[in-house]
């Protein structure tokens, strides 16, 4: 299952205008390459990062948020591989035939079900399922702040590392793409923009990151801006 993202329940292609686009404060300069490593990147998520749950209402403090008694729980895996060149996070893209969020950029995840341990569980589970990433293959170094999305999910966001062999493709007819982004690309908070859509008669803003042919955005992007924010890279203070 492919969470939705950003509160788009249409396509995508055709309706997002620029707010205009603007780039995304970010203070002072970013230490980006000192967290390119799995030693530094498990040292920079081993605290607790004492923030808040981030959301899709962020930006759009007006909207009207769901109750926590009414968010469904979810999960899904932010994995990071590290290849010759540097660390990628691997995404997946969405069908363009579907009906509900087609060609849309997310995780691995869904909801947790009654079945699933907890958070870890079900993102692993939903990773095998979706990209047939191995369990056994993931180093779970540990999570960042919840997102609650427009759709009523709370979502627990896991970082894994991709310790064994890594060969992900679609696994299921709800990824059509399975490809990897420069865990320094997404670091970077300079790469960030805030964009703008209609959505049900309101004009909503949301992050987004792009990559090459790949728009990621929503709540996508705003968990990996969470990531940014708690591994230091914002403001130069990662390790």
């Amino acid at each position: 299952m492919t969470l939705p993202s950003g509160g788009a329940a249409a396509a995508v292609r055709g309706h997002l205008q620029p707010d205009p686009t603007r780039k995304v404060d970010h203070g002072s300069p970013v230490r980006v390459a000192a967290i390119d490593s799995p030693a530094v990147l498990r040292v920079a998520l081993a605290h607790d990062h004492g923030r808040a749950a981030s959301s899709d209402f962020d930006l759009n403090p007006g909207s009207g948020r769901p109750t926590s008694s009414r968010l469904r729980p979810a999960a899904v895996l932010i994995p990071v591989v590290f290849r010759p060149g540097g660390g990628k996070v691997i995404l997946t893209r969405r069908p363009e035939f579907l009906k509900h969020h087609p060609g849309q950029v997310a995780f691995p995840g869904g909801k947790i079900e009654t079945s699933d341990s907890g958070p870890v569980a079900a993102a692993l589970r939903e990773a095998r399922e979706e990209i047939g990433l191995d369990p056994e293959a993931v180093d779970v170094i540990g999570t960042i702040p919840d997102h609650v999305t427009v759709t009523g999910f709370r979502v627990t966001p896991v970082i894994g590392i991709v310790a064994g062999p890594c060969r992900p493709g679609p696994f299921s007819g709800e990824v059509e793409e399975v490809f990897e982004v420069p865990l320094a690309h997404v670091l970077d908070p300079g790469n960030y923009r805030i964009a703008a859509r209609d959505w049900r008669g309101e004009r909503r803003l949301y992050y987004t990151v792009p990559y090459g042919p790949h728009y990621i955005w929503g709540a996508t992007a705003r968990m990996l801006r969470m990531l940014v924010a708690c591994v230091g890279t914002e403001h130069g203070t990662g390790p």
